[in-house]
């Protein structure tokens, strides 16, 4: 039996939702596809191969050094595992055994999220700074102590203007000479983003590779700190450190690199135009249909500068039942509910083209 989704039962989705991880991150585009098939076909030093594919994402995105991690999350365990290391030599032999060893990682209280596990996984207790209404430079300086590692700082839809910004953290880390870290894991577009944190002053960054990317969903992007970088290295496989779980294969670095090399390359102005044109195509064929308000909303669930379609529902409609009719039809179609109200909403980043027709069927099906 040849091994596929048919084989298996497996229908496959039409995502109108986002690069999200339970439905394969994103589309891997043919370079990519290419460049992992012929890693494949070979035998390599997976020593010299990180290391080349690190120098070489590094020149592509302007920064010190680069290394291809498991995933984002994976990168945030292995950054912090980096930053704890700085304190203890025995840190390689055995994260979960370190006492009295420098470990506290201090994050903004409005910025605390389910990936923050990662940095926990790697021995780290979280320093909770501010609250949910706003965090003052006072709270970051009486926060920062002897046992403090590195400071935390998420980019995403959870910043807000009552934040303390990140140029103001990396300047008191740099005064109390503590690393920052970053967590851009959803953080492209911009492009520019590759290197704007790292230029700023952060001294780690983490990016997705199978977002918006489109690089192997098993990829993240490391970029910064020299001298971090190289500790992080050490803890990969095929060394035996605490990142020996988290193994990238070859396969991953080489689709990872192609992945760079072709985003680097793209037209983002027409690529957001794209979008837009996707956005008010379900604009026009939904709006004032079947009860229906649909506008245009920005920016979209991950922060991104990209516009996304916000499909307000009639109150006898209740979301969860148009979401879970679109599932269960043919084709599936994924949507994402909003945040408040009765409403969908409907990314165009992650439909290809013909499929954003089939979206605006299936919703004005399901509706009646």
């Amino acid at each position: 039996m040849t091994s596929s989704y048919d084989s298996l039962g497996i229908r496959p989705i039409i995502n109108a939702q986002a690069t999200l991880t339970m439905f394969g991150g994103s589309l891997m585009p043919e370079e990519v596809r290419k460049a992992m098939d012929q890693a494949a076909g070979s035998f390599v030093d997976l020593h010299q191969l990180q290391l080349s594919v690190g120098e070489r994402l590094a020149e592509l995105t302007h920064n010190e050094a680069a290394y291809v991690s498991c995933g984002a999350a994976s990168g945030l365990l292995l950054a912090t595992a980096a930053c704890i290391s700085r304190h203890t030599a025995d840190a390689y032999e055995d994260f979960s055994k370190l006492n009295g060893v420098p470990n506290e990682v201090i994050v903004q209280k409005m910025h605390r999220n389910s990936y923050d596990y990662a940095v926990q996984e790697a021995g780290a207790k979280m320093v909770e700074i501010g609250s949910n209404e706003g965090t003052q430079i006072e709270d970051l300086e009486r926060a920062v102590s002897p046992a403090t590692v590195a400071i935390f700082w998420f980019q995403g839809a959870m910043n807000d203007p009552s934040e303390l910004s990140l140029k103001d953290v990396i300047r008191s880390a740099g005064k109390h000479k503590v690393p920052v870290i970053v967590d851009a894991a959803a953080q492209l577009p911009p492009v520019s983003n590759l290197w704007n944190f790292t230029q700023q002053g952060a001294d780690l960054v983490i990016f997705s590779g199978g977002k918006d990317l489109a690089g192997p969903q098993a990829s993240g992007l490391i970029l910064g700190s020299k001298d971090l970088i190289e500790r992080i290295r050490g803890y990969g496989a095929p060394y035996h450190g605490v990142g020996r779980p988290m193994k990238v294969g070859k396969e991953e670095m080489m689709g990872l690199l192609a992945a760079v090399e072709r985003y680097l390359n793209l037209d983002h102005e027409s690529l957001l135009q794209t979008y837009e044109k996707r956005v008010q195509f379900w604009i026009s064929g939904l709006d004032g249909k079947k009860g229906i308000l649909a506008q245009r909303d920005y920016p979209n669930e991950a922060g991104q500068p990209v516009p996304r379609t916000r499909v307000e529902l009639p109150v006898e409609v209740p979301k969860e039942e148009v979401i879970d009719a679109l599932m269960k039809g043919e084709p599936r179609v994924a949507v994402a509910p909003s945040e408040n109200g009765n409403a969908l909403l409907l990314n165009p980043m992650t439909v290809i083209d013909g499929e954003s027709e089939i979206v605006l069927e299936r919703l004005l099906q399901v509706l009646g």
